[in-house]
């Protein structure tokens, strides 16, 4: 016996409209990159010398931005070295149109970090004296990328050696991560994070951002036995930050606003020569 034709083609019509309306209601969103746990591989080894090398070359001083964050309210601040090192005058932006001077600025020659000191600092953050990362771990990289303020998500994937040519010479061992995400519609390179700090998921503070790859989808952050050094550096015996923020895949950008807004996280200016 033959199926009338309109009974078809309302069993076709039927299915059709189950697959457009039972599924999930974000079915069309862009995927989120995929949860990452604290602990997804191996503890990250030491340095060796099978590590990969990435080489990034160090312009002349010029006019430029970068990123710092807070470590103490007496004014003690970290950003990287190559975002401030020659500048005849750096500055924090706290508002609008309104700078912050940096009266002194310290770098570390064995890693790509900058001790900046201003009178004061809004808040505080912590560092998180991390002796446990773990291979596939997330981080959360703060800051203002392109000039503007965003945010990126990663996962650690190991330790890199990175060698710095050009203004000067330097080669330290470096985190690579390999990028997951990010928000605030930032399209292309990530340049302008640098100095921002990479935040753990219980938000304590395992790196300063110094470089990436956009080839490769790779961002390079310092490792967590320089920002050790950097605090003795620095003449702080310990740190005590206010308070942490717990990140995750679906907070870190509105995580990310709320240190920005408090101070914690701020744009650094350079100006390469003085009055210009």
């Amino acid at each position: 016996m033959r199926i009338p034709d309109w009974i078809v083609f309302s069993l076709i019509l039927g299915v059709v409209l189950w697959a457009l309306f039972s599924g999930d209601k974000n079915a069309d969103a862009p995927e989120a990159p995929p949860i990452m746990q604290e602990a997804t591989g191996p503890m990250l080894p030491g340095p060796n010398q099978f590590d990969d090398e990435v080489l990034v070359q160090v312009g002349e001083t010029a006019d430029g931005i970068g990123t710092a964050f807070a470590m103490d309210r007496r004014g003690v601040w970290l950003t990287a070295r190559h975002v401030v090192d020659g500048c005849a005058d750096v500055g924090l932006q706290v508002s609008n149109g309104r700078l912050l001077p940096v009266t002194r600025v310290v770098t570390d020659t064995h890693a790509d970090i900058a001790v900046l000191y201003t009178l004061r600092a809004p808040k505080a953050l912590e560092l998180a004296h991390r002796e446990d990362l773990r291979v596939g771990e997330s981080g959360f990289h703060v800051g203002f990328p392109q000039g503007r303020p965003g945010e990126a998500t990663s996962r650690l994937l190991a330790r890199s050696r990175l060698i710095t040519r050009g203004r000067y010479r330097n080669e330290e061992n470096v985190l690579a991560w390999a990028e997951m995400g990010r928000t605030r519609d930032i399209r292309g390179t990530l340049a302008g994070i640098s100095g921002g700090p990479v935040f753990d998921q219980n938000g304590g503070i395992i790196g300063v951002t110094v470089a990436e790859s956009p080839r490769r989808g790779r961002i390079y952050t310092t490792a967590p036995e320089s920002l050790d050094e950097v605090i003795s550096l620095a003449g702080m015996a310990e740190t005590h930050g206010d308070t942490r923020y717990a990140f995750d895949i679906n907070n870190y950008g509105a995580q990310a606003d709320m240190l920005r807004s408090e101070l914690a996280v701020v744009k650094v200016f350079c100006r390469a020569e003085k009055g210009a």
